[in-house]
């Protein structure tokens, strides 16, 4: 006699069929993904990052070729200066959207953030001012490496093993291209790889006040703006005085180059902050190595730069390990039905 539950029957479905569904049901079952990671979006929530990452990378790539613009073109030999624009302009249009007043432990983490970020963006423009605007682009496809060490390492973050191993082509990628186009003075590229290393530590830092503290894009750009552009400032005062001079009120292309610059900046940081309130700092880094291509084309139009082949090697690498990263369930379960990659590891989080 059958002592399943009545609506078993009314759908014409026997006790058999509906243990078979139940079975069924509890092996097909979706993976549990861990919360804020990209499979948790939902609709709405993915076509954010995706106009997220679309303005960060316009913004990004038109901001680093506009910059170099301004060190060549018009020999503006103040980045410290430009840095500290950039960091007034964040400044004063995030002020009436920001939140206040937040926590003291919260505060503090945001001061510390404020000295990694502020000493990023001086160490990324002064090696952009001294290097080839292809070679500073393919020094930050480094990048991913320092922020999965450091999300491992200060933040407990687990990663797929394919993401791991997306690191390879990556790193290969960002070597093979560097080795090609090693032309730089070695000061311009030691200021570049400090940078590098200092955005990964900066992603982390931003991921975790953005996601654990839930601060809005906004409110952190805000909070970190002011404490950077008085650390930029400064050093512009002591550093830079005397260096080179002041640029004329009357040169209207040079101030509006700036202007540009600036907002630039603020949708780039904008944008950054909002994908890693979204997805993850790893995430934001790989993504970024899409504006390596864009400004290698803008690299080549604007400058008339020449890449070797070895560098368009190792841009095929980077952008393979990109490639892998982000599609890694994909390649994983791909794998797993040719019998390559176990079944039992296809379906863990990010």
């Amino acid at each position: 006699m059958c002592h399943c539950p009545p609506e078993h029957h009314d759908g014409r479905m026997t006790s058999v069929e509906a243990a078979a569904a139940a079975g069924g049901a509890r092996v097909t079952r979706p993976p549990e993904w861990p919360p804020g990671s990209p499979q948790t979006l939902g609709q709405p929530g993915r076509a954010r990052v995706a106009v997220a990452a679309l303005v960060w990378l316009l913004a990004g790539a038109s901001m680093s070729s506009l910059n170099k613009w301004i060190f060549t073109v018009h020999s503006f030999g103040r980045p410290l200066l430009l840095s500290a624009l950039h960091m007034l302009a964040a400044a004063l249009a995030c002020h009436w959207g920001a939140q206040r007043p937040m926590p003291g432990g919260t505060r503090r983490r945001v001061l510390l953030l404020s000295l990694t970020f502020g000493t990023s963006m001086a160490c990324g423009n002064v090696g952009l001012s001294a290097v080839p605007l292809d070679l500073a682009q393919l020094v930050t496809t480094t990048t991913p490496l320092f922020t999965l060490a450091l999300s491992a390492l200060l933040l407990g973050r687990r990663h797929h093993p394919l993401q791991m191993a997306a690191m390879g082509p990556l790193c290969l990628g960002a070597a093979c291209s560097l080795a090609g186009e090693f032309r730089a003075p070695p000061t311009g590229c030691g200021f570049l790889l400090v940078a590098t290393c200092l955005r990964g530590l900066k992603s982390v830092q931003q991921s975790a006040l953005l996601q654990e503290e839930r601060l809005d894009a906004v409110t952190l750009l805000y909070a970190t703006s002011l404490p950077s552009f008085c650390l930029l400032a400064g050093a512009a005062l002591v550093l830079e005085a005397g260096v080179a001079p002041p640029p004329t009120p009357a040169d209207s292309r040079l101030w509006a180059c700036i202007v540009l610059s600036c907002l630039l900046s603020v949708l780039y940081n904008l944008a950054s902050f909002s994908l890693l309130a979204l997805t993850s700092a790893l995430t934001v880094h790989v993504l970024g190595n899409l504006t390596v291509v864009g400004n290698l084309v803008l690299s080549r139009l604007l400058f008339g730069s020449c890449l070797s082949a070895l560098s368009y090697v190792g841009i095929a690498l980077t952008l393979s390990g990109m490639f892998l990263f982000h599609n890694c369930e994909f390649v994983a379960s791909w794998a797993a039905r040719r019998g390559l990659w176990p079944r039992d590891q296809g379906g863990k989080g990010l």
